[in-house]
This record gives structure tokens, C-alpha cells and sequence, in this order.
């Protein structure tokens, strides 16, 4: 099976949908026009689909390898990621002050889609390295910028964020490792790092860690962490590569259930040399962008993924002869009918396809509120910060929950053949799976959207939200055309609303009803933001049908959005009802009776 970037999607979403020429005014969008983003999509999927993706098989069955501190990649992975350098995809989104292209994050977010779908575990080295990046471009001292962030921005270097400890993994408070100040500026950084992925590998000459330690005498908790950028090399003056930083070495990897092709590392810091970025005891605020970076890019490779398998089990379908139609032989010629006509198959098929689709259109809209955020107006850029604070947790657990789910439905419509290693279906569910778990679990994402993002600024973000979906359900009322979109859109949204309200008046008088719910509440919200993108969709394929257009592109559109809204949506009823039920079914149960 052979990967297939959706250029046409992506871009139908694009130029179409979100209409990013409007955008022309907008900080980062003066040199973006639809014809140029039709033209990186095109060359950037050629890359995914020749060069990253014919990989992804190779990763799995080989992984890495580690020898006595150093790890190479699988076979052709470096000469594959030094052709992505080359080229330039890693400083796509970059800033141009530090050799990057300057394209906004919304075209950096579609070319991601397609190296995710290529191969997640090779998109994660220069995912990592980015989101390095953008933590230093935003906390780092000038003089760290220029010896960093020109090899960072372009991917000549690599990037790590490391948190994770043996005995802590959410809970940050709990990080052991200790920084001492040397008198000279720098600190030795002393301590074990887990489960960080791109931690050591042979695709570039250095390879730059932003590790969490506590400073001697540093508050307890969270007060207490900074945050410290560790090169494996020092870097001369000049820019050059210089010794090497001794005291970080890569002590093992992990043996994973799946994402063979990265290396995920145990990092040992002994007196390792490091530099403080930002301020003291502020780096789990500094450290955030490069967290939030990560969320919003592993919900992206959650949904990639399911793209990817959604697209094996459709040519699995059409070339899988069994049973015939319930209607009749469709293939009378042939001992069988292939599978695709089965309508439980066509279920299958049309959920992921709907999921797919629908996360493509949430990604992009995601990304655009990431670029409003920089704009000139406070009103549009306020408005952009709040929903990206609001809706990056769903982003994440949403997208990544239901990615896992499409490459579940992939494996079915493969059967028995899904579960060998001969069909890609295997490999596709067992790296789906680590998206729902790092990058803070799925379940802490929920916590993190009703504990934190719902009360902030007074539930700013949320009431904006509502009243964004509000008028836009007034505006399109009269729309007879597209009126299951628009009236399953007002549904869910009236759901998401009164699951507000329930969290309002029962989570303040018992926190357990608030923790019980939050799964529940965060899947009627992503239920609900795929409504708004599918709705939009919805009216911009109506549109061009009705303007003239024969292109079976659009009416494909419209059948697959409805079996979102008639097969799918309804679903936000069952979570309002389950979220109704509180927290005393989860909470009476004494913890030894399990």
C-alpha cells in the first residue's frame, strides 16, 4: 500500500474553506497566496510520498540501534532526513531572522499531516527540533537565539524537550534532577531523563536538550523547576561545532510497542554543562511552549496516522474478494464480490473517512487561531490566544483518541489479514497508540480543558466560542441545502453548553464530579468543533455545486459529512448523559474491592 498525501483536502480546506487570501493583512500572511500554498502542498507531498514514506516499514521491523552511548536510525533514515534538510521543510514555519521561511503555522501544519501520515516516528526528529525552537525563540537570552536557533530553525540540529523522570511523569513537581551554579553563568546538570524521543541519534552534528532541573535551594513543586538548554556539543564563537559536552550521554532505549524509527532514550545527566533560559524557578512557563508545541503537533500525529490506515483498508476493501452483495452479485464475473460493497464494511470505511476529513478541517482552523495570535488587532489576537488555550487539549486527546479508533476500524476491514505484519494495519495501531498516552494523557487533557481552560478569564474563551457558533447558526439558518449541518451543529452545541453548565453548578461542590466528567465533556466538545468544521465544509461544497461545478470532489464532500452528522454526532447525546451521572458511581467503590 502505497501513502497518498490528500493535497486535495488540505487544500480544498485551505483556499476554500478557511479562504486564507483574506488573510493577506495578517502578521506572517503578506507572501502567502492560495496559488503558492497549492504549490508547497504539491512538492511537499511528492517529498512524504517518495522519500519519508517508503521508510515507515523499515522503522518498524529494524528501529534503532544503540551501542555504548551512541544510536544510529534504521537504514536510510539520516540520508532521508538530510534530503528533508536540504530541501527545507524543517524551517518552513520558521522565522526568517534565523534562516527559516517564514510561512505561517497553518501551512506548517498541513505539510506536518503529510510526514506524520509518511511515518509518525520519522516526523517526530524534526518535530521535536521545532518545538525546541520555538521554546528558545520565545524564552531564550539573545545570545542563545544566535547560537542556536539558525541550525534549529533549518533542522541542521536536533532538539529534545526532557521532563520525564523514573518516579514522575505528570506530576513535574516531583523532578529530582538538580542544577549548581558555576560562578560563570552555566550550571552542572545532574540527573536521569525518560521516554525522551529524539534523544540520541546520528541524523545531525548536534543535538540541543531542554531539560527541567531544580536549582539548590529552589522552592518544593512546580515553583520550584527551571528550565536549561543542554547541547550534546558546545558550540565555538563562530557557530561551529565544538567539544563535546561529556556529561550527557544517552544510557539505553526504550523497547516500545511501537514508533520503532525514533529513538526514545534514557538520558543520564552527570555534572553535564547547561545554560539557564529565562528566569529562575520559571521554567515549567517556559518550557509550556514547547509542551504546547507538542500537544497540538501529537494530536496531528494521532490523526495522520488514522489518515494513513484509513487509506490502506479503502484499498484493502476494493481489492478483497468475499461474500457477495446482499443486493446481488456486483462483480458477477468474479468468484466473489469485493468487500467495499458489504455495508458494514462501507460503515467502517465512511466513519473513518468522516473522522479523517473532519480532522483535517479542525487542525487547519486550530492553526489558523495560532497565527491570529500575532496579529496587529488585540481584539483578533486575544480572541485567537483564548481559543488556542481553550482548544488545544481537545486537539490533542480528541483527535488522538479518535486517530487510534480509525486505525482500530483500518485493522477490522483488513480481518485476519490486519493482524499479520504482511498488511501495514498492524504497524498503523500500535503507533497510534502512544498518542493518547504522552504528551500528558488523555485523561489529563480532560482535566486540563474543564479545571483550567473553562474558568479561565472567567470563562472568556468558552462563552466566545458559543457565541462564534451562535452566529454562525443564525447566519446560515435559511440555508435549506446544508440545514442537517447547520441544525446537528446548534444540537451539539446546545449539549456542550448544558454539560457547561452542569460542570459549573456540580464540579465547585465536589472536584470529583468535575474529574468524572471531564472525559465525557471533552469529547462533546471535539464532537462539536468537528461540527463547525464539517458545517463549514458543508456550505462551501454546497456552494460550488450550486454555482455549477460537476467536480464529484464536492458531492463526495457532502455524503461523508452526512454520515458525520447522522451516524456520528448523535454520539454527544450519550456523553451528556454519562457526564450527568457525577462522580458518586466512580467514587463509592472502596479501592480494594477492585
Amino acid at each position: 500500500m502505497a501513502y497518498k498525501a490528500p493535497v486535495r483536502d488540505l487544500t480544498f480546506v485551505l483556499n476554500e474553506v478557511l479562504e486564507i487570501d483574506r488573510y493577506s493583512n495578517q502578521t506572517g500572511f503578506a507572501e502567502v497566496s492560495s496559488d503558492l500554498v497549492q504549490q508547497i502542498l504539491e512538492e511537499g507531498a511528492k517529498f512524504a510520498e517518495e522519500v519519508i514514506a517508503p521508510l515507515n516499514k523499515v522503522g518498524d521491523q529494524e528501529g534503532c540501534k544503540w551501542d555504548n552511548g551512541k544510536v544510529t536510525g534504521p537504514t536510510g533514515w539520516k540520508e532521508a532526513y538530510q534530503q528533508m534538510v536540504e530541501a527545507g521543510w524543517p524551517g518552513l514555519s520558521s522565522d526568517p531572522e534565523f534562516g527559516g521561511q517564514g510561512m505561517p503555522a497553518i501551512v506548517g501544519m498541513a505539510f506536518g499531516q503529510f510526514t506524520a501520515a509518511a511515518s509518525p516516528a520519522f516526523s517526530m526528529y524534526p518535530g521535536l527540533t521545532h518545538g525546541c525552537y520555538e521554546a528558545l525563540h520565545a524564552n531564550g537570552s539573545d545570545a542563545q537565539k544566535a547560537t542556536y536557533l539558525p541550525k534549529l530553525a533549518t533542522g541542521e540540529w536536533g532538539g529534545t524537550m526532557n521532563l520525564t523522570e523514573p518516579q514522575c511523569g505528570t506530576d513535574l513537581g516531583l523532578i529530582r534532577t538538580k542544577a549548581v551554579p558555576n560562578g560563570d553563568g552555566s550550571y552542572n546538570i545532574t540527573g536521569q531523563k525518560i521516554w525522551i524521543s529524539s534523544g540520541e541519534h546520528d541524523f545531525t552534528d548536534n543535538i540541543i536538550h531542554l531539560v527541567l532541573a531544580r536549582i539548590e535551594g529552589a522552592p518544593a513543586g512546580i515553583k520550584g523547576i527551571s528550565l536549561f538548554v543542554v547541547p550534546k556539543f558546545f558550540v565555538n564563537e563562530d557557530g561551529s561545532v565544538g567539544d563535546r559536552n561529556e556529561g550527557v550521554q544517552c544510557a539505553g532505549l526504550e523497547h516500545k510497542m511501537g514508533i520503532h524509527g525514533n529513538a526514545t532514550c534514557v538520558m543520564s545527566y552527570e555534572n553535564a554543562k547547561g545554560w539557564l533560559v529565562g528566569t529562575e524557578n520559571k521554567g515549567m512557563a517556559a518550557m509550556f511552549v514547547m509542551m504546547n508545541e507538542a500537544r497540538l503537533g501529537t494530536g496531528l500525529q494521532g490523526h495522520s496516522i488514522g489518515t494513513a490506515a484509513y487509506q490502506a483498508a479503502v484499498e484493502f476493501a476494493r481489492d478483497r474478494l468475499q461474500g457477495r452483495s446482499l443486493t446481488g452479485p456486483k462483480n458477477a464475473d468474479g468468484p466473489a464480490d469485493p468487500i467495499i460493497v458489504h455495508p458494514d464494511v462501507r460503515r467502517m470505511l465512511l466513519e473513518a473517512k468522516a473522522y479523517v476529513e473532519g480532522g483535517q478541517a479542525f487542525i487547519l482552523w486550530t492553526a489558523l487561531q495560532a497565527d491570529l495570535q500575532k496579529s496587529d488587532d488585540e481584539a483578533t489576537a486575544q480572541k485567537a490566544r483564548d481559543y488556542m488555550g481553550l482548544i488545544t487539549p481537545v486537539v490533542k486527546a480528541f483527535l488522538t483518541d479518535r486517530g487510534f479508533h480509525v486505525a482500530s476500524l483500518a485493522m477490522q476491514v483488513h480481518g485476519g489479514s490486519g493482524y499479520t505484519e504482511h498488511f501495514p494495519a498492524s504497524q498503523y495501531l500500535r503507533d497510534a497508540r502512544i498518542t493518547m498516552i504522552y504528551e500528558g494523557t488523555n485523561g489529563v487533557q480532560a482535566l486540563d480543558l474543564v479545571g483550567r481552560k473553562l474558568p479561565a478569564n472567567g470563562g472568556r474563551a468558552v462563552m466566545t466560542w458559543f457565541g462564534e457558533i451562535d452566529a454562525f447558526v443564525s447566519d446560515n439558518a435559511g440555508n435549506e441545502a446544508v440545514k442537517p449541518f447547520i441544525d446537528g451543529l446548534a444540537d451539539a452545541k446546545k449539549k456542550l453548553q448544558e454539560a457547561t453548565m452542569w460542570l459549573m453548578q456540580n464540579g465547585m461542590q465536589n472536584p470529583d464530579n468535575a474529574g468524572a466528567a471531564s472525559t465525557d465533556y471533552l469529547h462533546i466538545f471535539g464532537l462539536t468543533a468537528m461540527a463547525y468544521v464539517w458545517a463549514q465544509m458543508a456550505i462551501t461544497a454546497q456552494k460550488a455545486i450550486d454555482g455549477g461545478s460537476d467536480d464529484p470532489f464536492y458531492a463526495t464532500k457532502l455524503q461523508t459529512g452526512r454520515y458525520f452528522v447522522e451516524r456520528i454526532l448523535p454520539d454527544a447525546g450519550s456523553h451528556l448523559a454519562k457526564l450527568k451521572t457525577g462522580a458518586e458511581v466512580l467514587m463509592q467503590m472502596p479501592a480494594e474491592a477492585f
